[in-house]
């Protein structure tokens, strides 16, 4: 017996007196919500109600039942109104993952703005440098710099991210300048380790249409991309650092781009979510939202025309 839907019509067929009514709510037949109250009845092993031909009324045992189940099941109703409400309309909370400087560069203007057209929708922003596991994890929407992700998650490439070679201004007047790849083993350079495996990042280098990779020696490594980029900053060395944390700094003269011809944009900015037909309304909105915003952004990365400007006018 499906004791839920046998509760709910024993509250029906009580509060409008008539098992006909009841019947009618529910649109089923009178016969079939009598045998629901005649099983319940035996499930619970007391008489519910006193029948007659023309009203059924509760018996002492059926008053004291509905005065308890009443309020659960009001607030049952509520609830299951309210979940099925949230997953229509815009409110609720949007679990979001992303590693420390995409959340801090470029969902940080996102959210401010989404949440100005959503102010019902909360964000539980997860900062993360490891590809998190959205389903174990219970995150809705996940953000990737660096290579697609796998195919069990749907995934969107929203704009490229460059590996450029670069250095302060002042590092270049008193070092030189680097022309070709292999001048770099003269230079103090800046490397990053990754924080999961402690292993050492190659440079990586687009030479003939071919993505080449190369380990350099190191005065300085990092295992975190923005303390990276702020070492190239301090004049430490030169750094190959990512183009969220470079183009506003090779922008404003901060940075100088360097061997502008070998800029690798194999890597990118993904967006990935679990394919899911029950989608929220509220995790279908930002998705819609954020590609709408990133996809194509030029904020965060620069044209070869624009590397080649900076890296001779500097």
């Amino acid at each position: 017996m499906d004791e839920l839907r046998a509760i709910s019509t024993f509250v029906l067929a009580a509060e409008s007196g008539s098992f006909n009514k009841a019947a009618e709510a529910q649109n089923t037949t009178p016969q079939a919500v009598s045998k629901t109250i005649r099983q319940l009845e035996q499930h619970l092993g007391v008489r519910l109600f006193h029948r007659t031909t023309r009203r059924s009324t509760l018996t002492e045992e059926g008053e004291r039942l509905l005065e308890s189940v009443k309020p659960s099941l009001d607030g049952l109703v509520g609830a299951l109104s309210k979940a099925r409400s949230a997953a229509q309309e815009d409110e609720g909370v949007v679990r979001i993952a992303a590693a420390g400087a995409v959340g801090r560069k470029v969902l940080m203007p996102l959210l401010a703005e989404f949440q100005q057209r959503y102010p019902k929708i909360s964000v539980e922003l997860v900062l993360s440098d490891g590809f998190s596991d959205i389903v174990g994890e219970r995150i809705d929407v996940g953000f990737r710099a660096g290579s697609a992700p796998d195919l069990q998650v749907v995934g969107r490439r929203l704009f490229p991210i460059q590996l450029i070679v670069c250095a302060t201004p002042a590092y270049l007047a008193q070092h030189g300048r680097p022309r070709k790849v292999d001048d770099l083993l003269a230079h103090r350079c800046i490397g990053y380790r990754r924080p999961g495996t402690g292993r050492p990042v190659p440079w990586e280098f687009e030479v003939d249409n071919e993505v080449v990779q190369q380990h350099m020696n190191v005065a300085l490594c990092c295992s975190d991309s923005e303390t990276e980029a702020q070492a190239a900053l301090a004049g430490i060395g030169i750094g190959q650092i990512d183009s969220i944390n470079a183009a506003p700094a090779l922008r404003n003269g901060e940075l100088v781009p360097l061997l502008v011809q070998t800029v690798s944009e194999r890597m990118g900015l993904y967006l990935y979510y679990a394919q899911r037909r029950d989608m929220p309304g509220r995790v279908r909105r930002f998705i819609d939202f954020a590609v709408e915003r990133l996809n194509g952004s030029q904020e965060f990365s620069l044209t070869r025309k624009e590397l080649q400007r900076l890296s001779t006018n500097r």
